[in-house]
């Protein structure tokens, strides 16, 4: 199965429709973020709420985390969050820069799970594993058929030792 992911143009035309449901989601979540005005706070402040009970949503670390960190700093959040959603959900419809795209994107939907929001973060998690674990092939149909190349030519030529020429008795 990993090999096929990895492969197969057929996976890698699989790649391209989760690549768009997905860039679909994250575009459309970070432009109403961005053009609706977003402030994570009630969002931060609801999760800390979930993290008291009997069998609390959101774990004691991740509740420290919001509130010892995540909360003191909302203002950085307000901006990661929506540039986030948005830039990821691009970087996925392009197909430029892939699989670190898909990683931000988990990056996230774990974040939203982690302070108790479910909705389709296991599902965008479940398809962005498939997109993972297909590495390059996920983006053979996007800019990285053409950036990645140029990339790996470039940082290849930067960690090439310098071998001065053997001398020969």
């Amino acid at each position: 199965m990993v090999k096929w992911l990895r492969e197969h143009a057929s996976a890698s035309v699989i790649m391209v429709l989760f690549r768009l449901y997905l860039g679909y989601a994250w575009i459309t979540a970070g432009w109403h973020k961005l053009t609706e005005g977003f402030d994570a706070s009630g969002f931060l402040k609801g999760a800390l709420a979930n993290a008291t009970g009997e069998h609390p949503a959101v774990q004691g670390w991740w509740a420290a985390f919001i509130e010892h960190f995540a909360l003191p700093n909302v203002g950085l959040f307000n901006v990661l969050v929506p540039w986030g959603e948005f830039l990821v959900g691009i970087a996925l419809i392009l197909g430029i820069f892939t699989t670190f795209a898909a990683l931000m994107g988990a990056v996230m939907n774990f974040a939203f799970m982690f302070s108790g929001a479910t909705s389709t973060n296991p599902q965008m998690v479940l398809l962005t594993v498939f997109i993972l674990v297909a590495g390059a092939n996920a983006g053979r149909y996007g800019l990285d058929h053409w950036v990645l190349p140029y990339i790996h030519k470039f940082t290849h030529k930067m960690h090439r030792p310098h071998r001065p020429a053997m001398l020969h008795k």
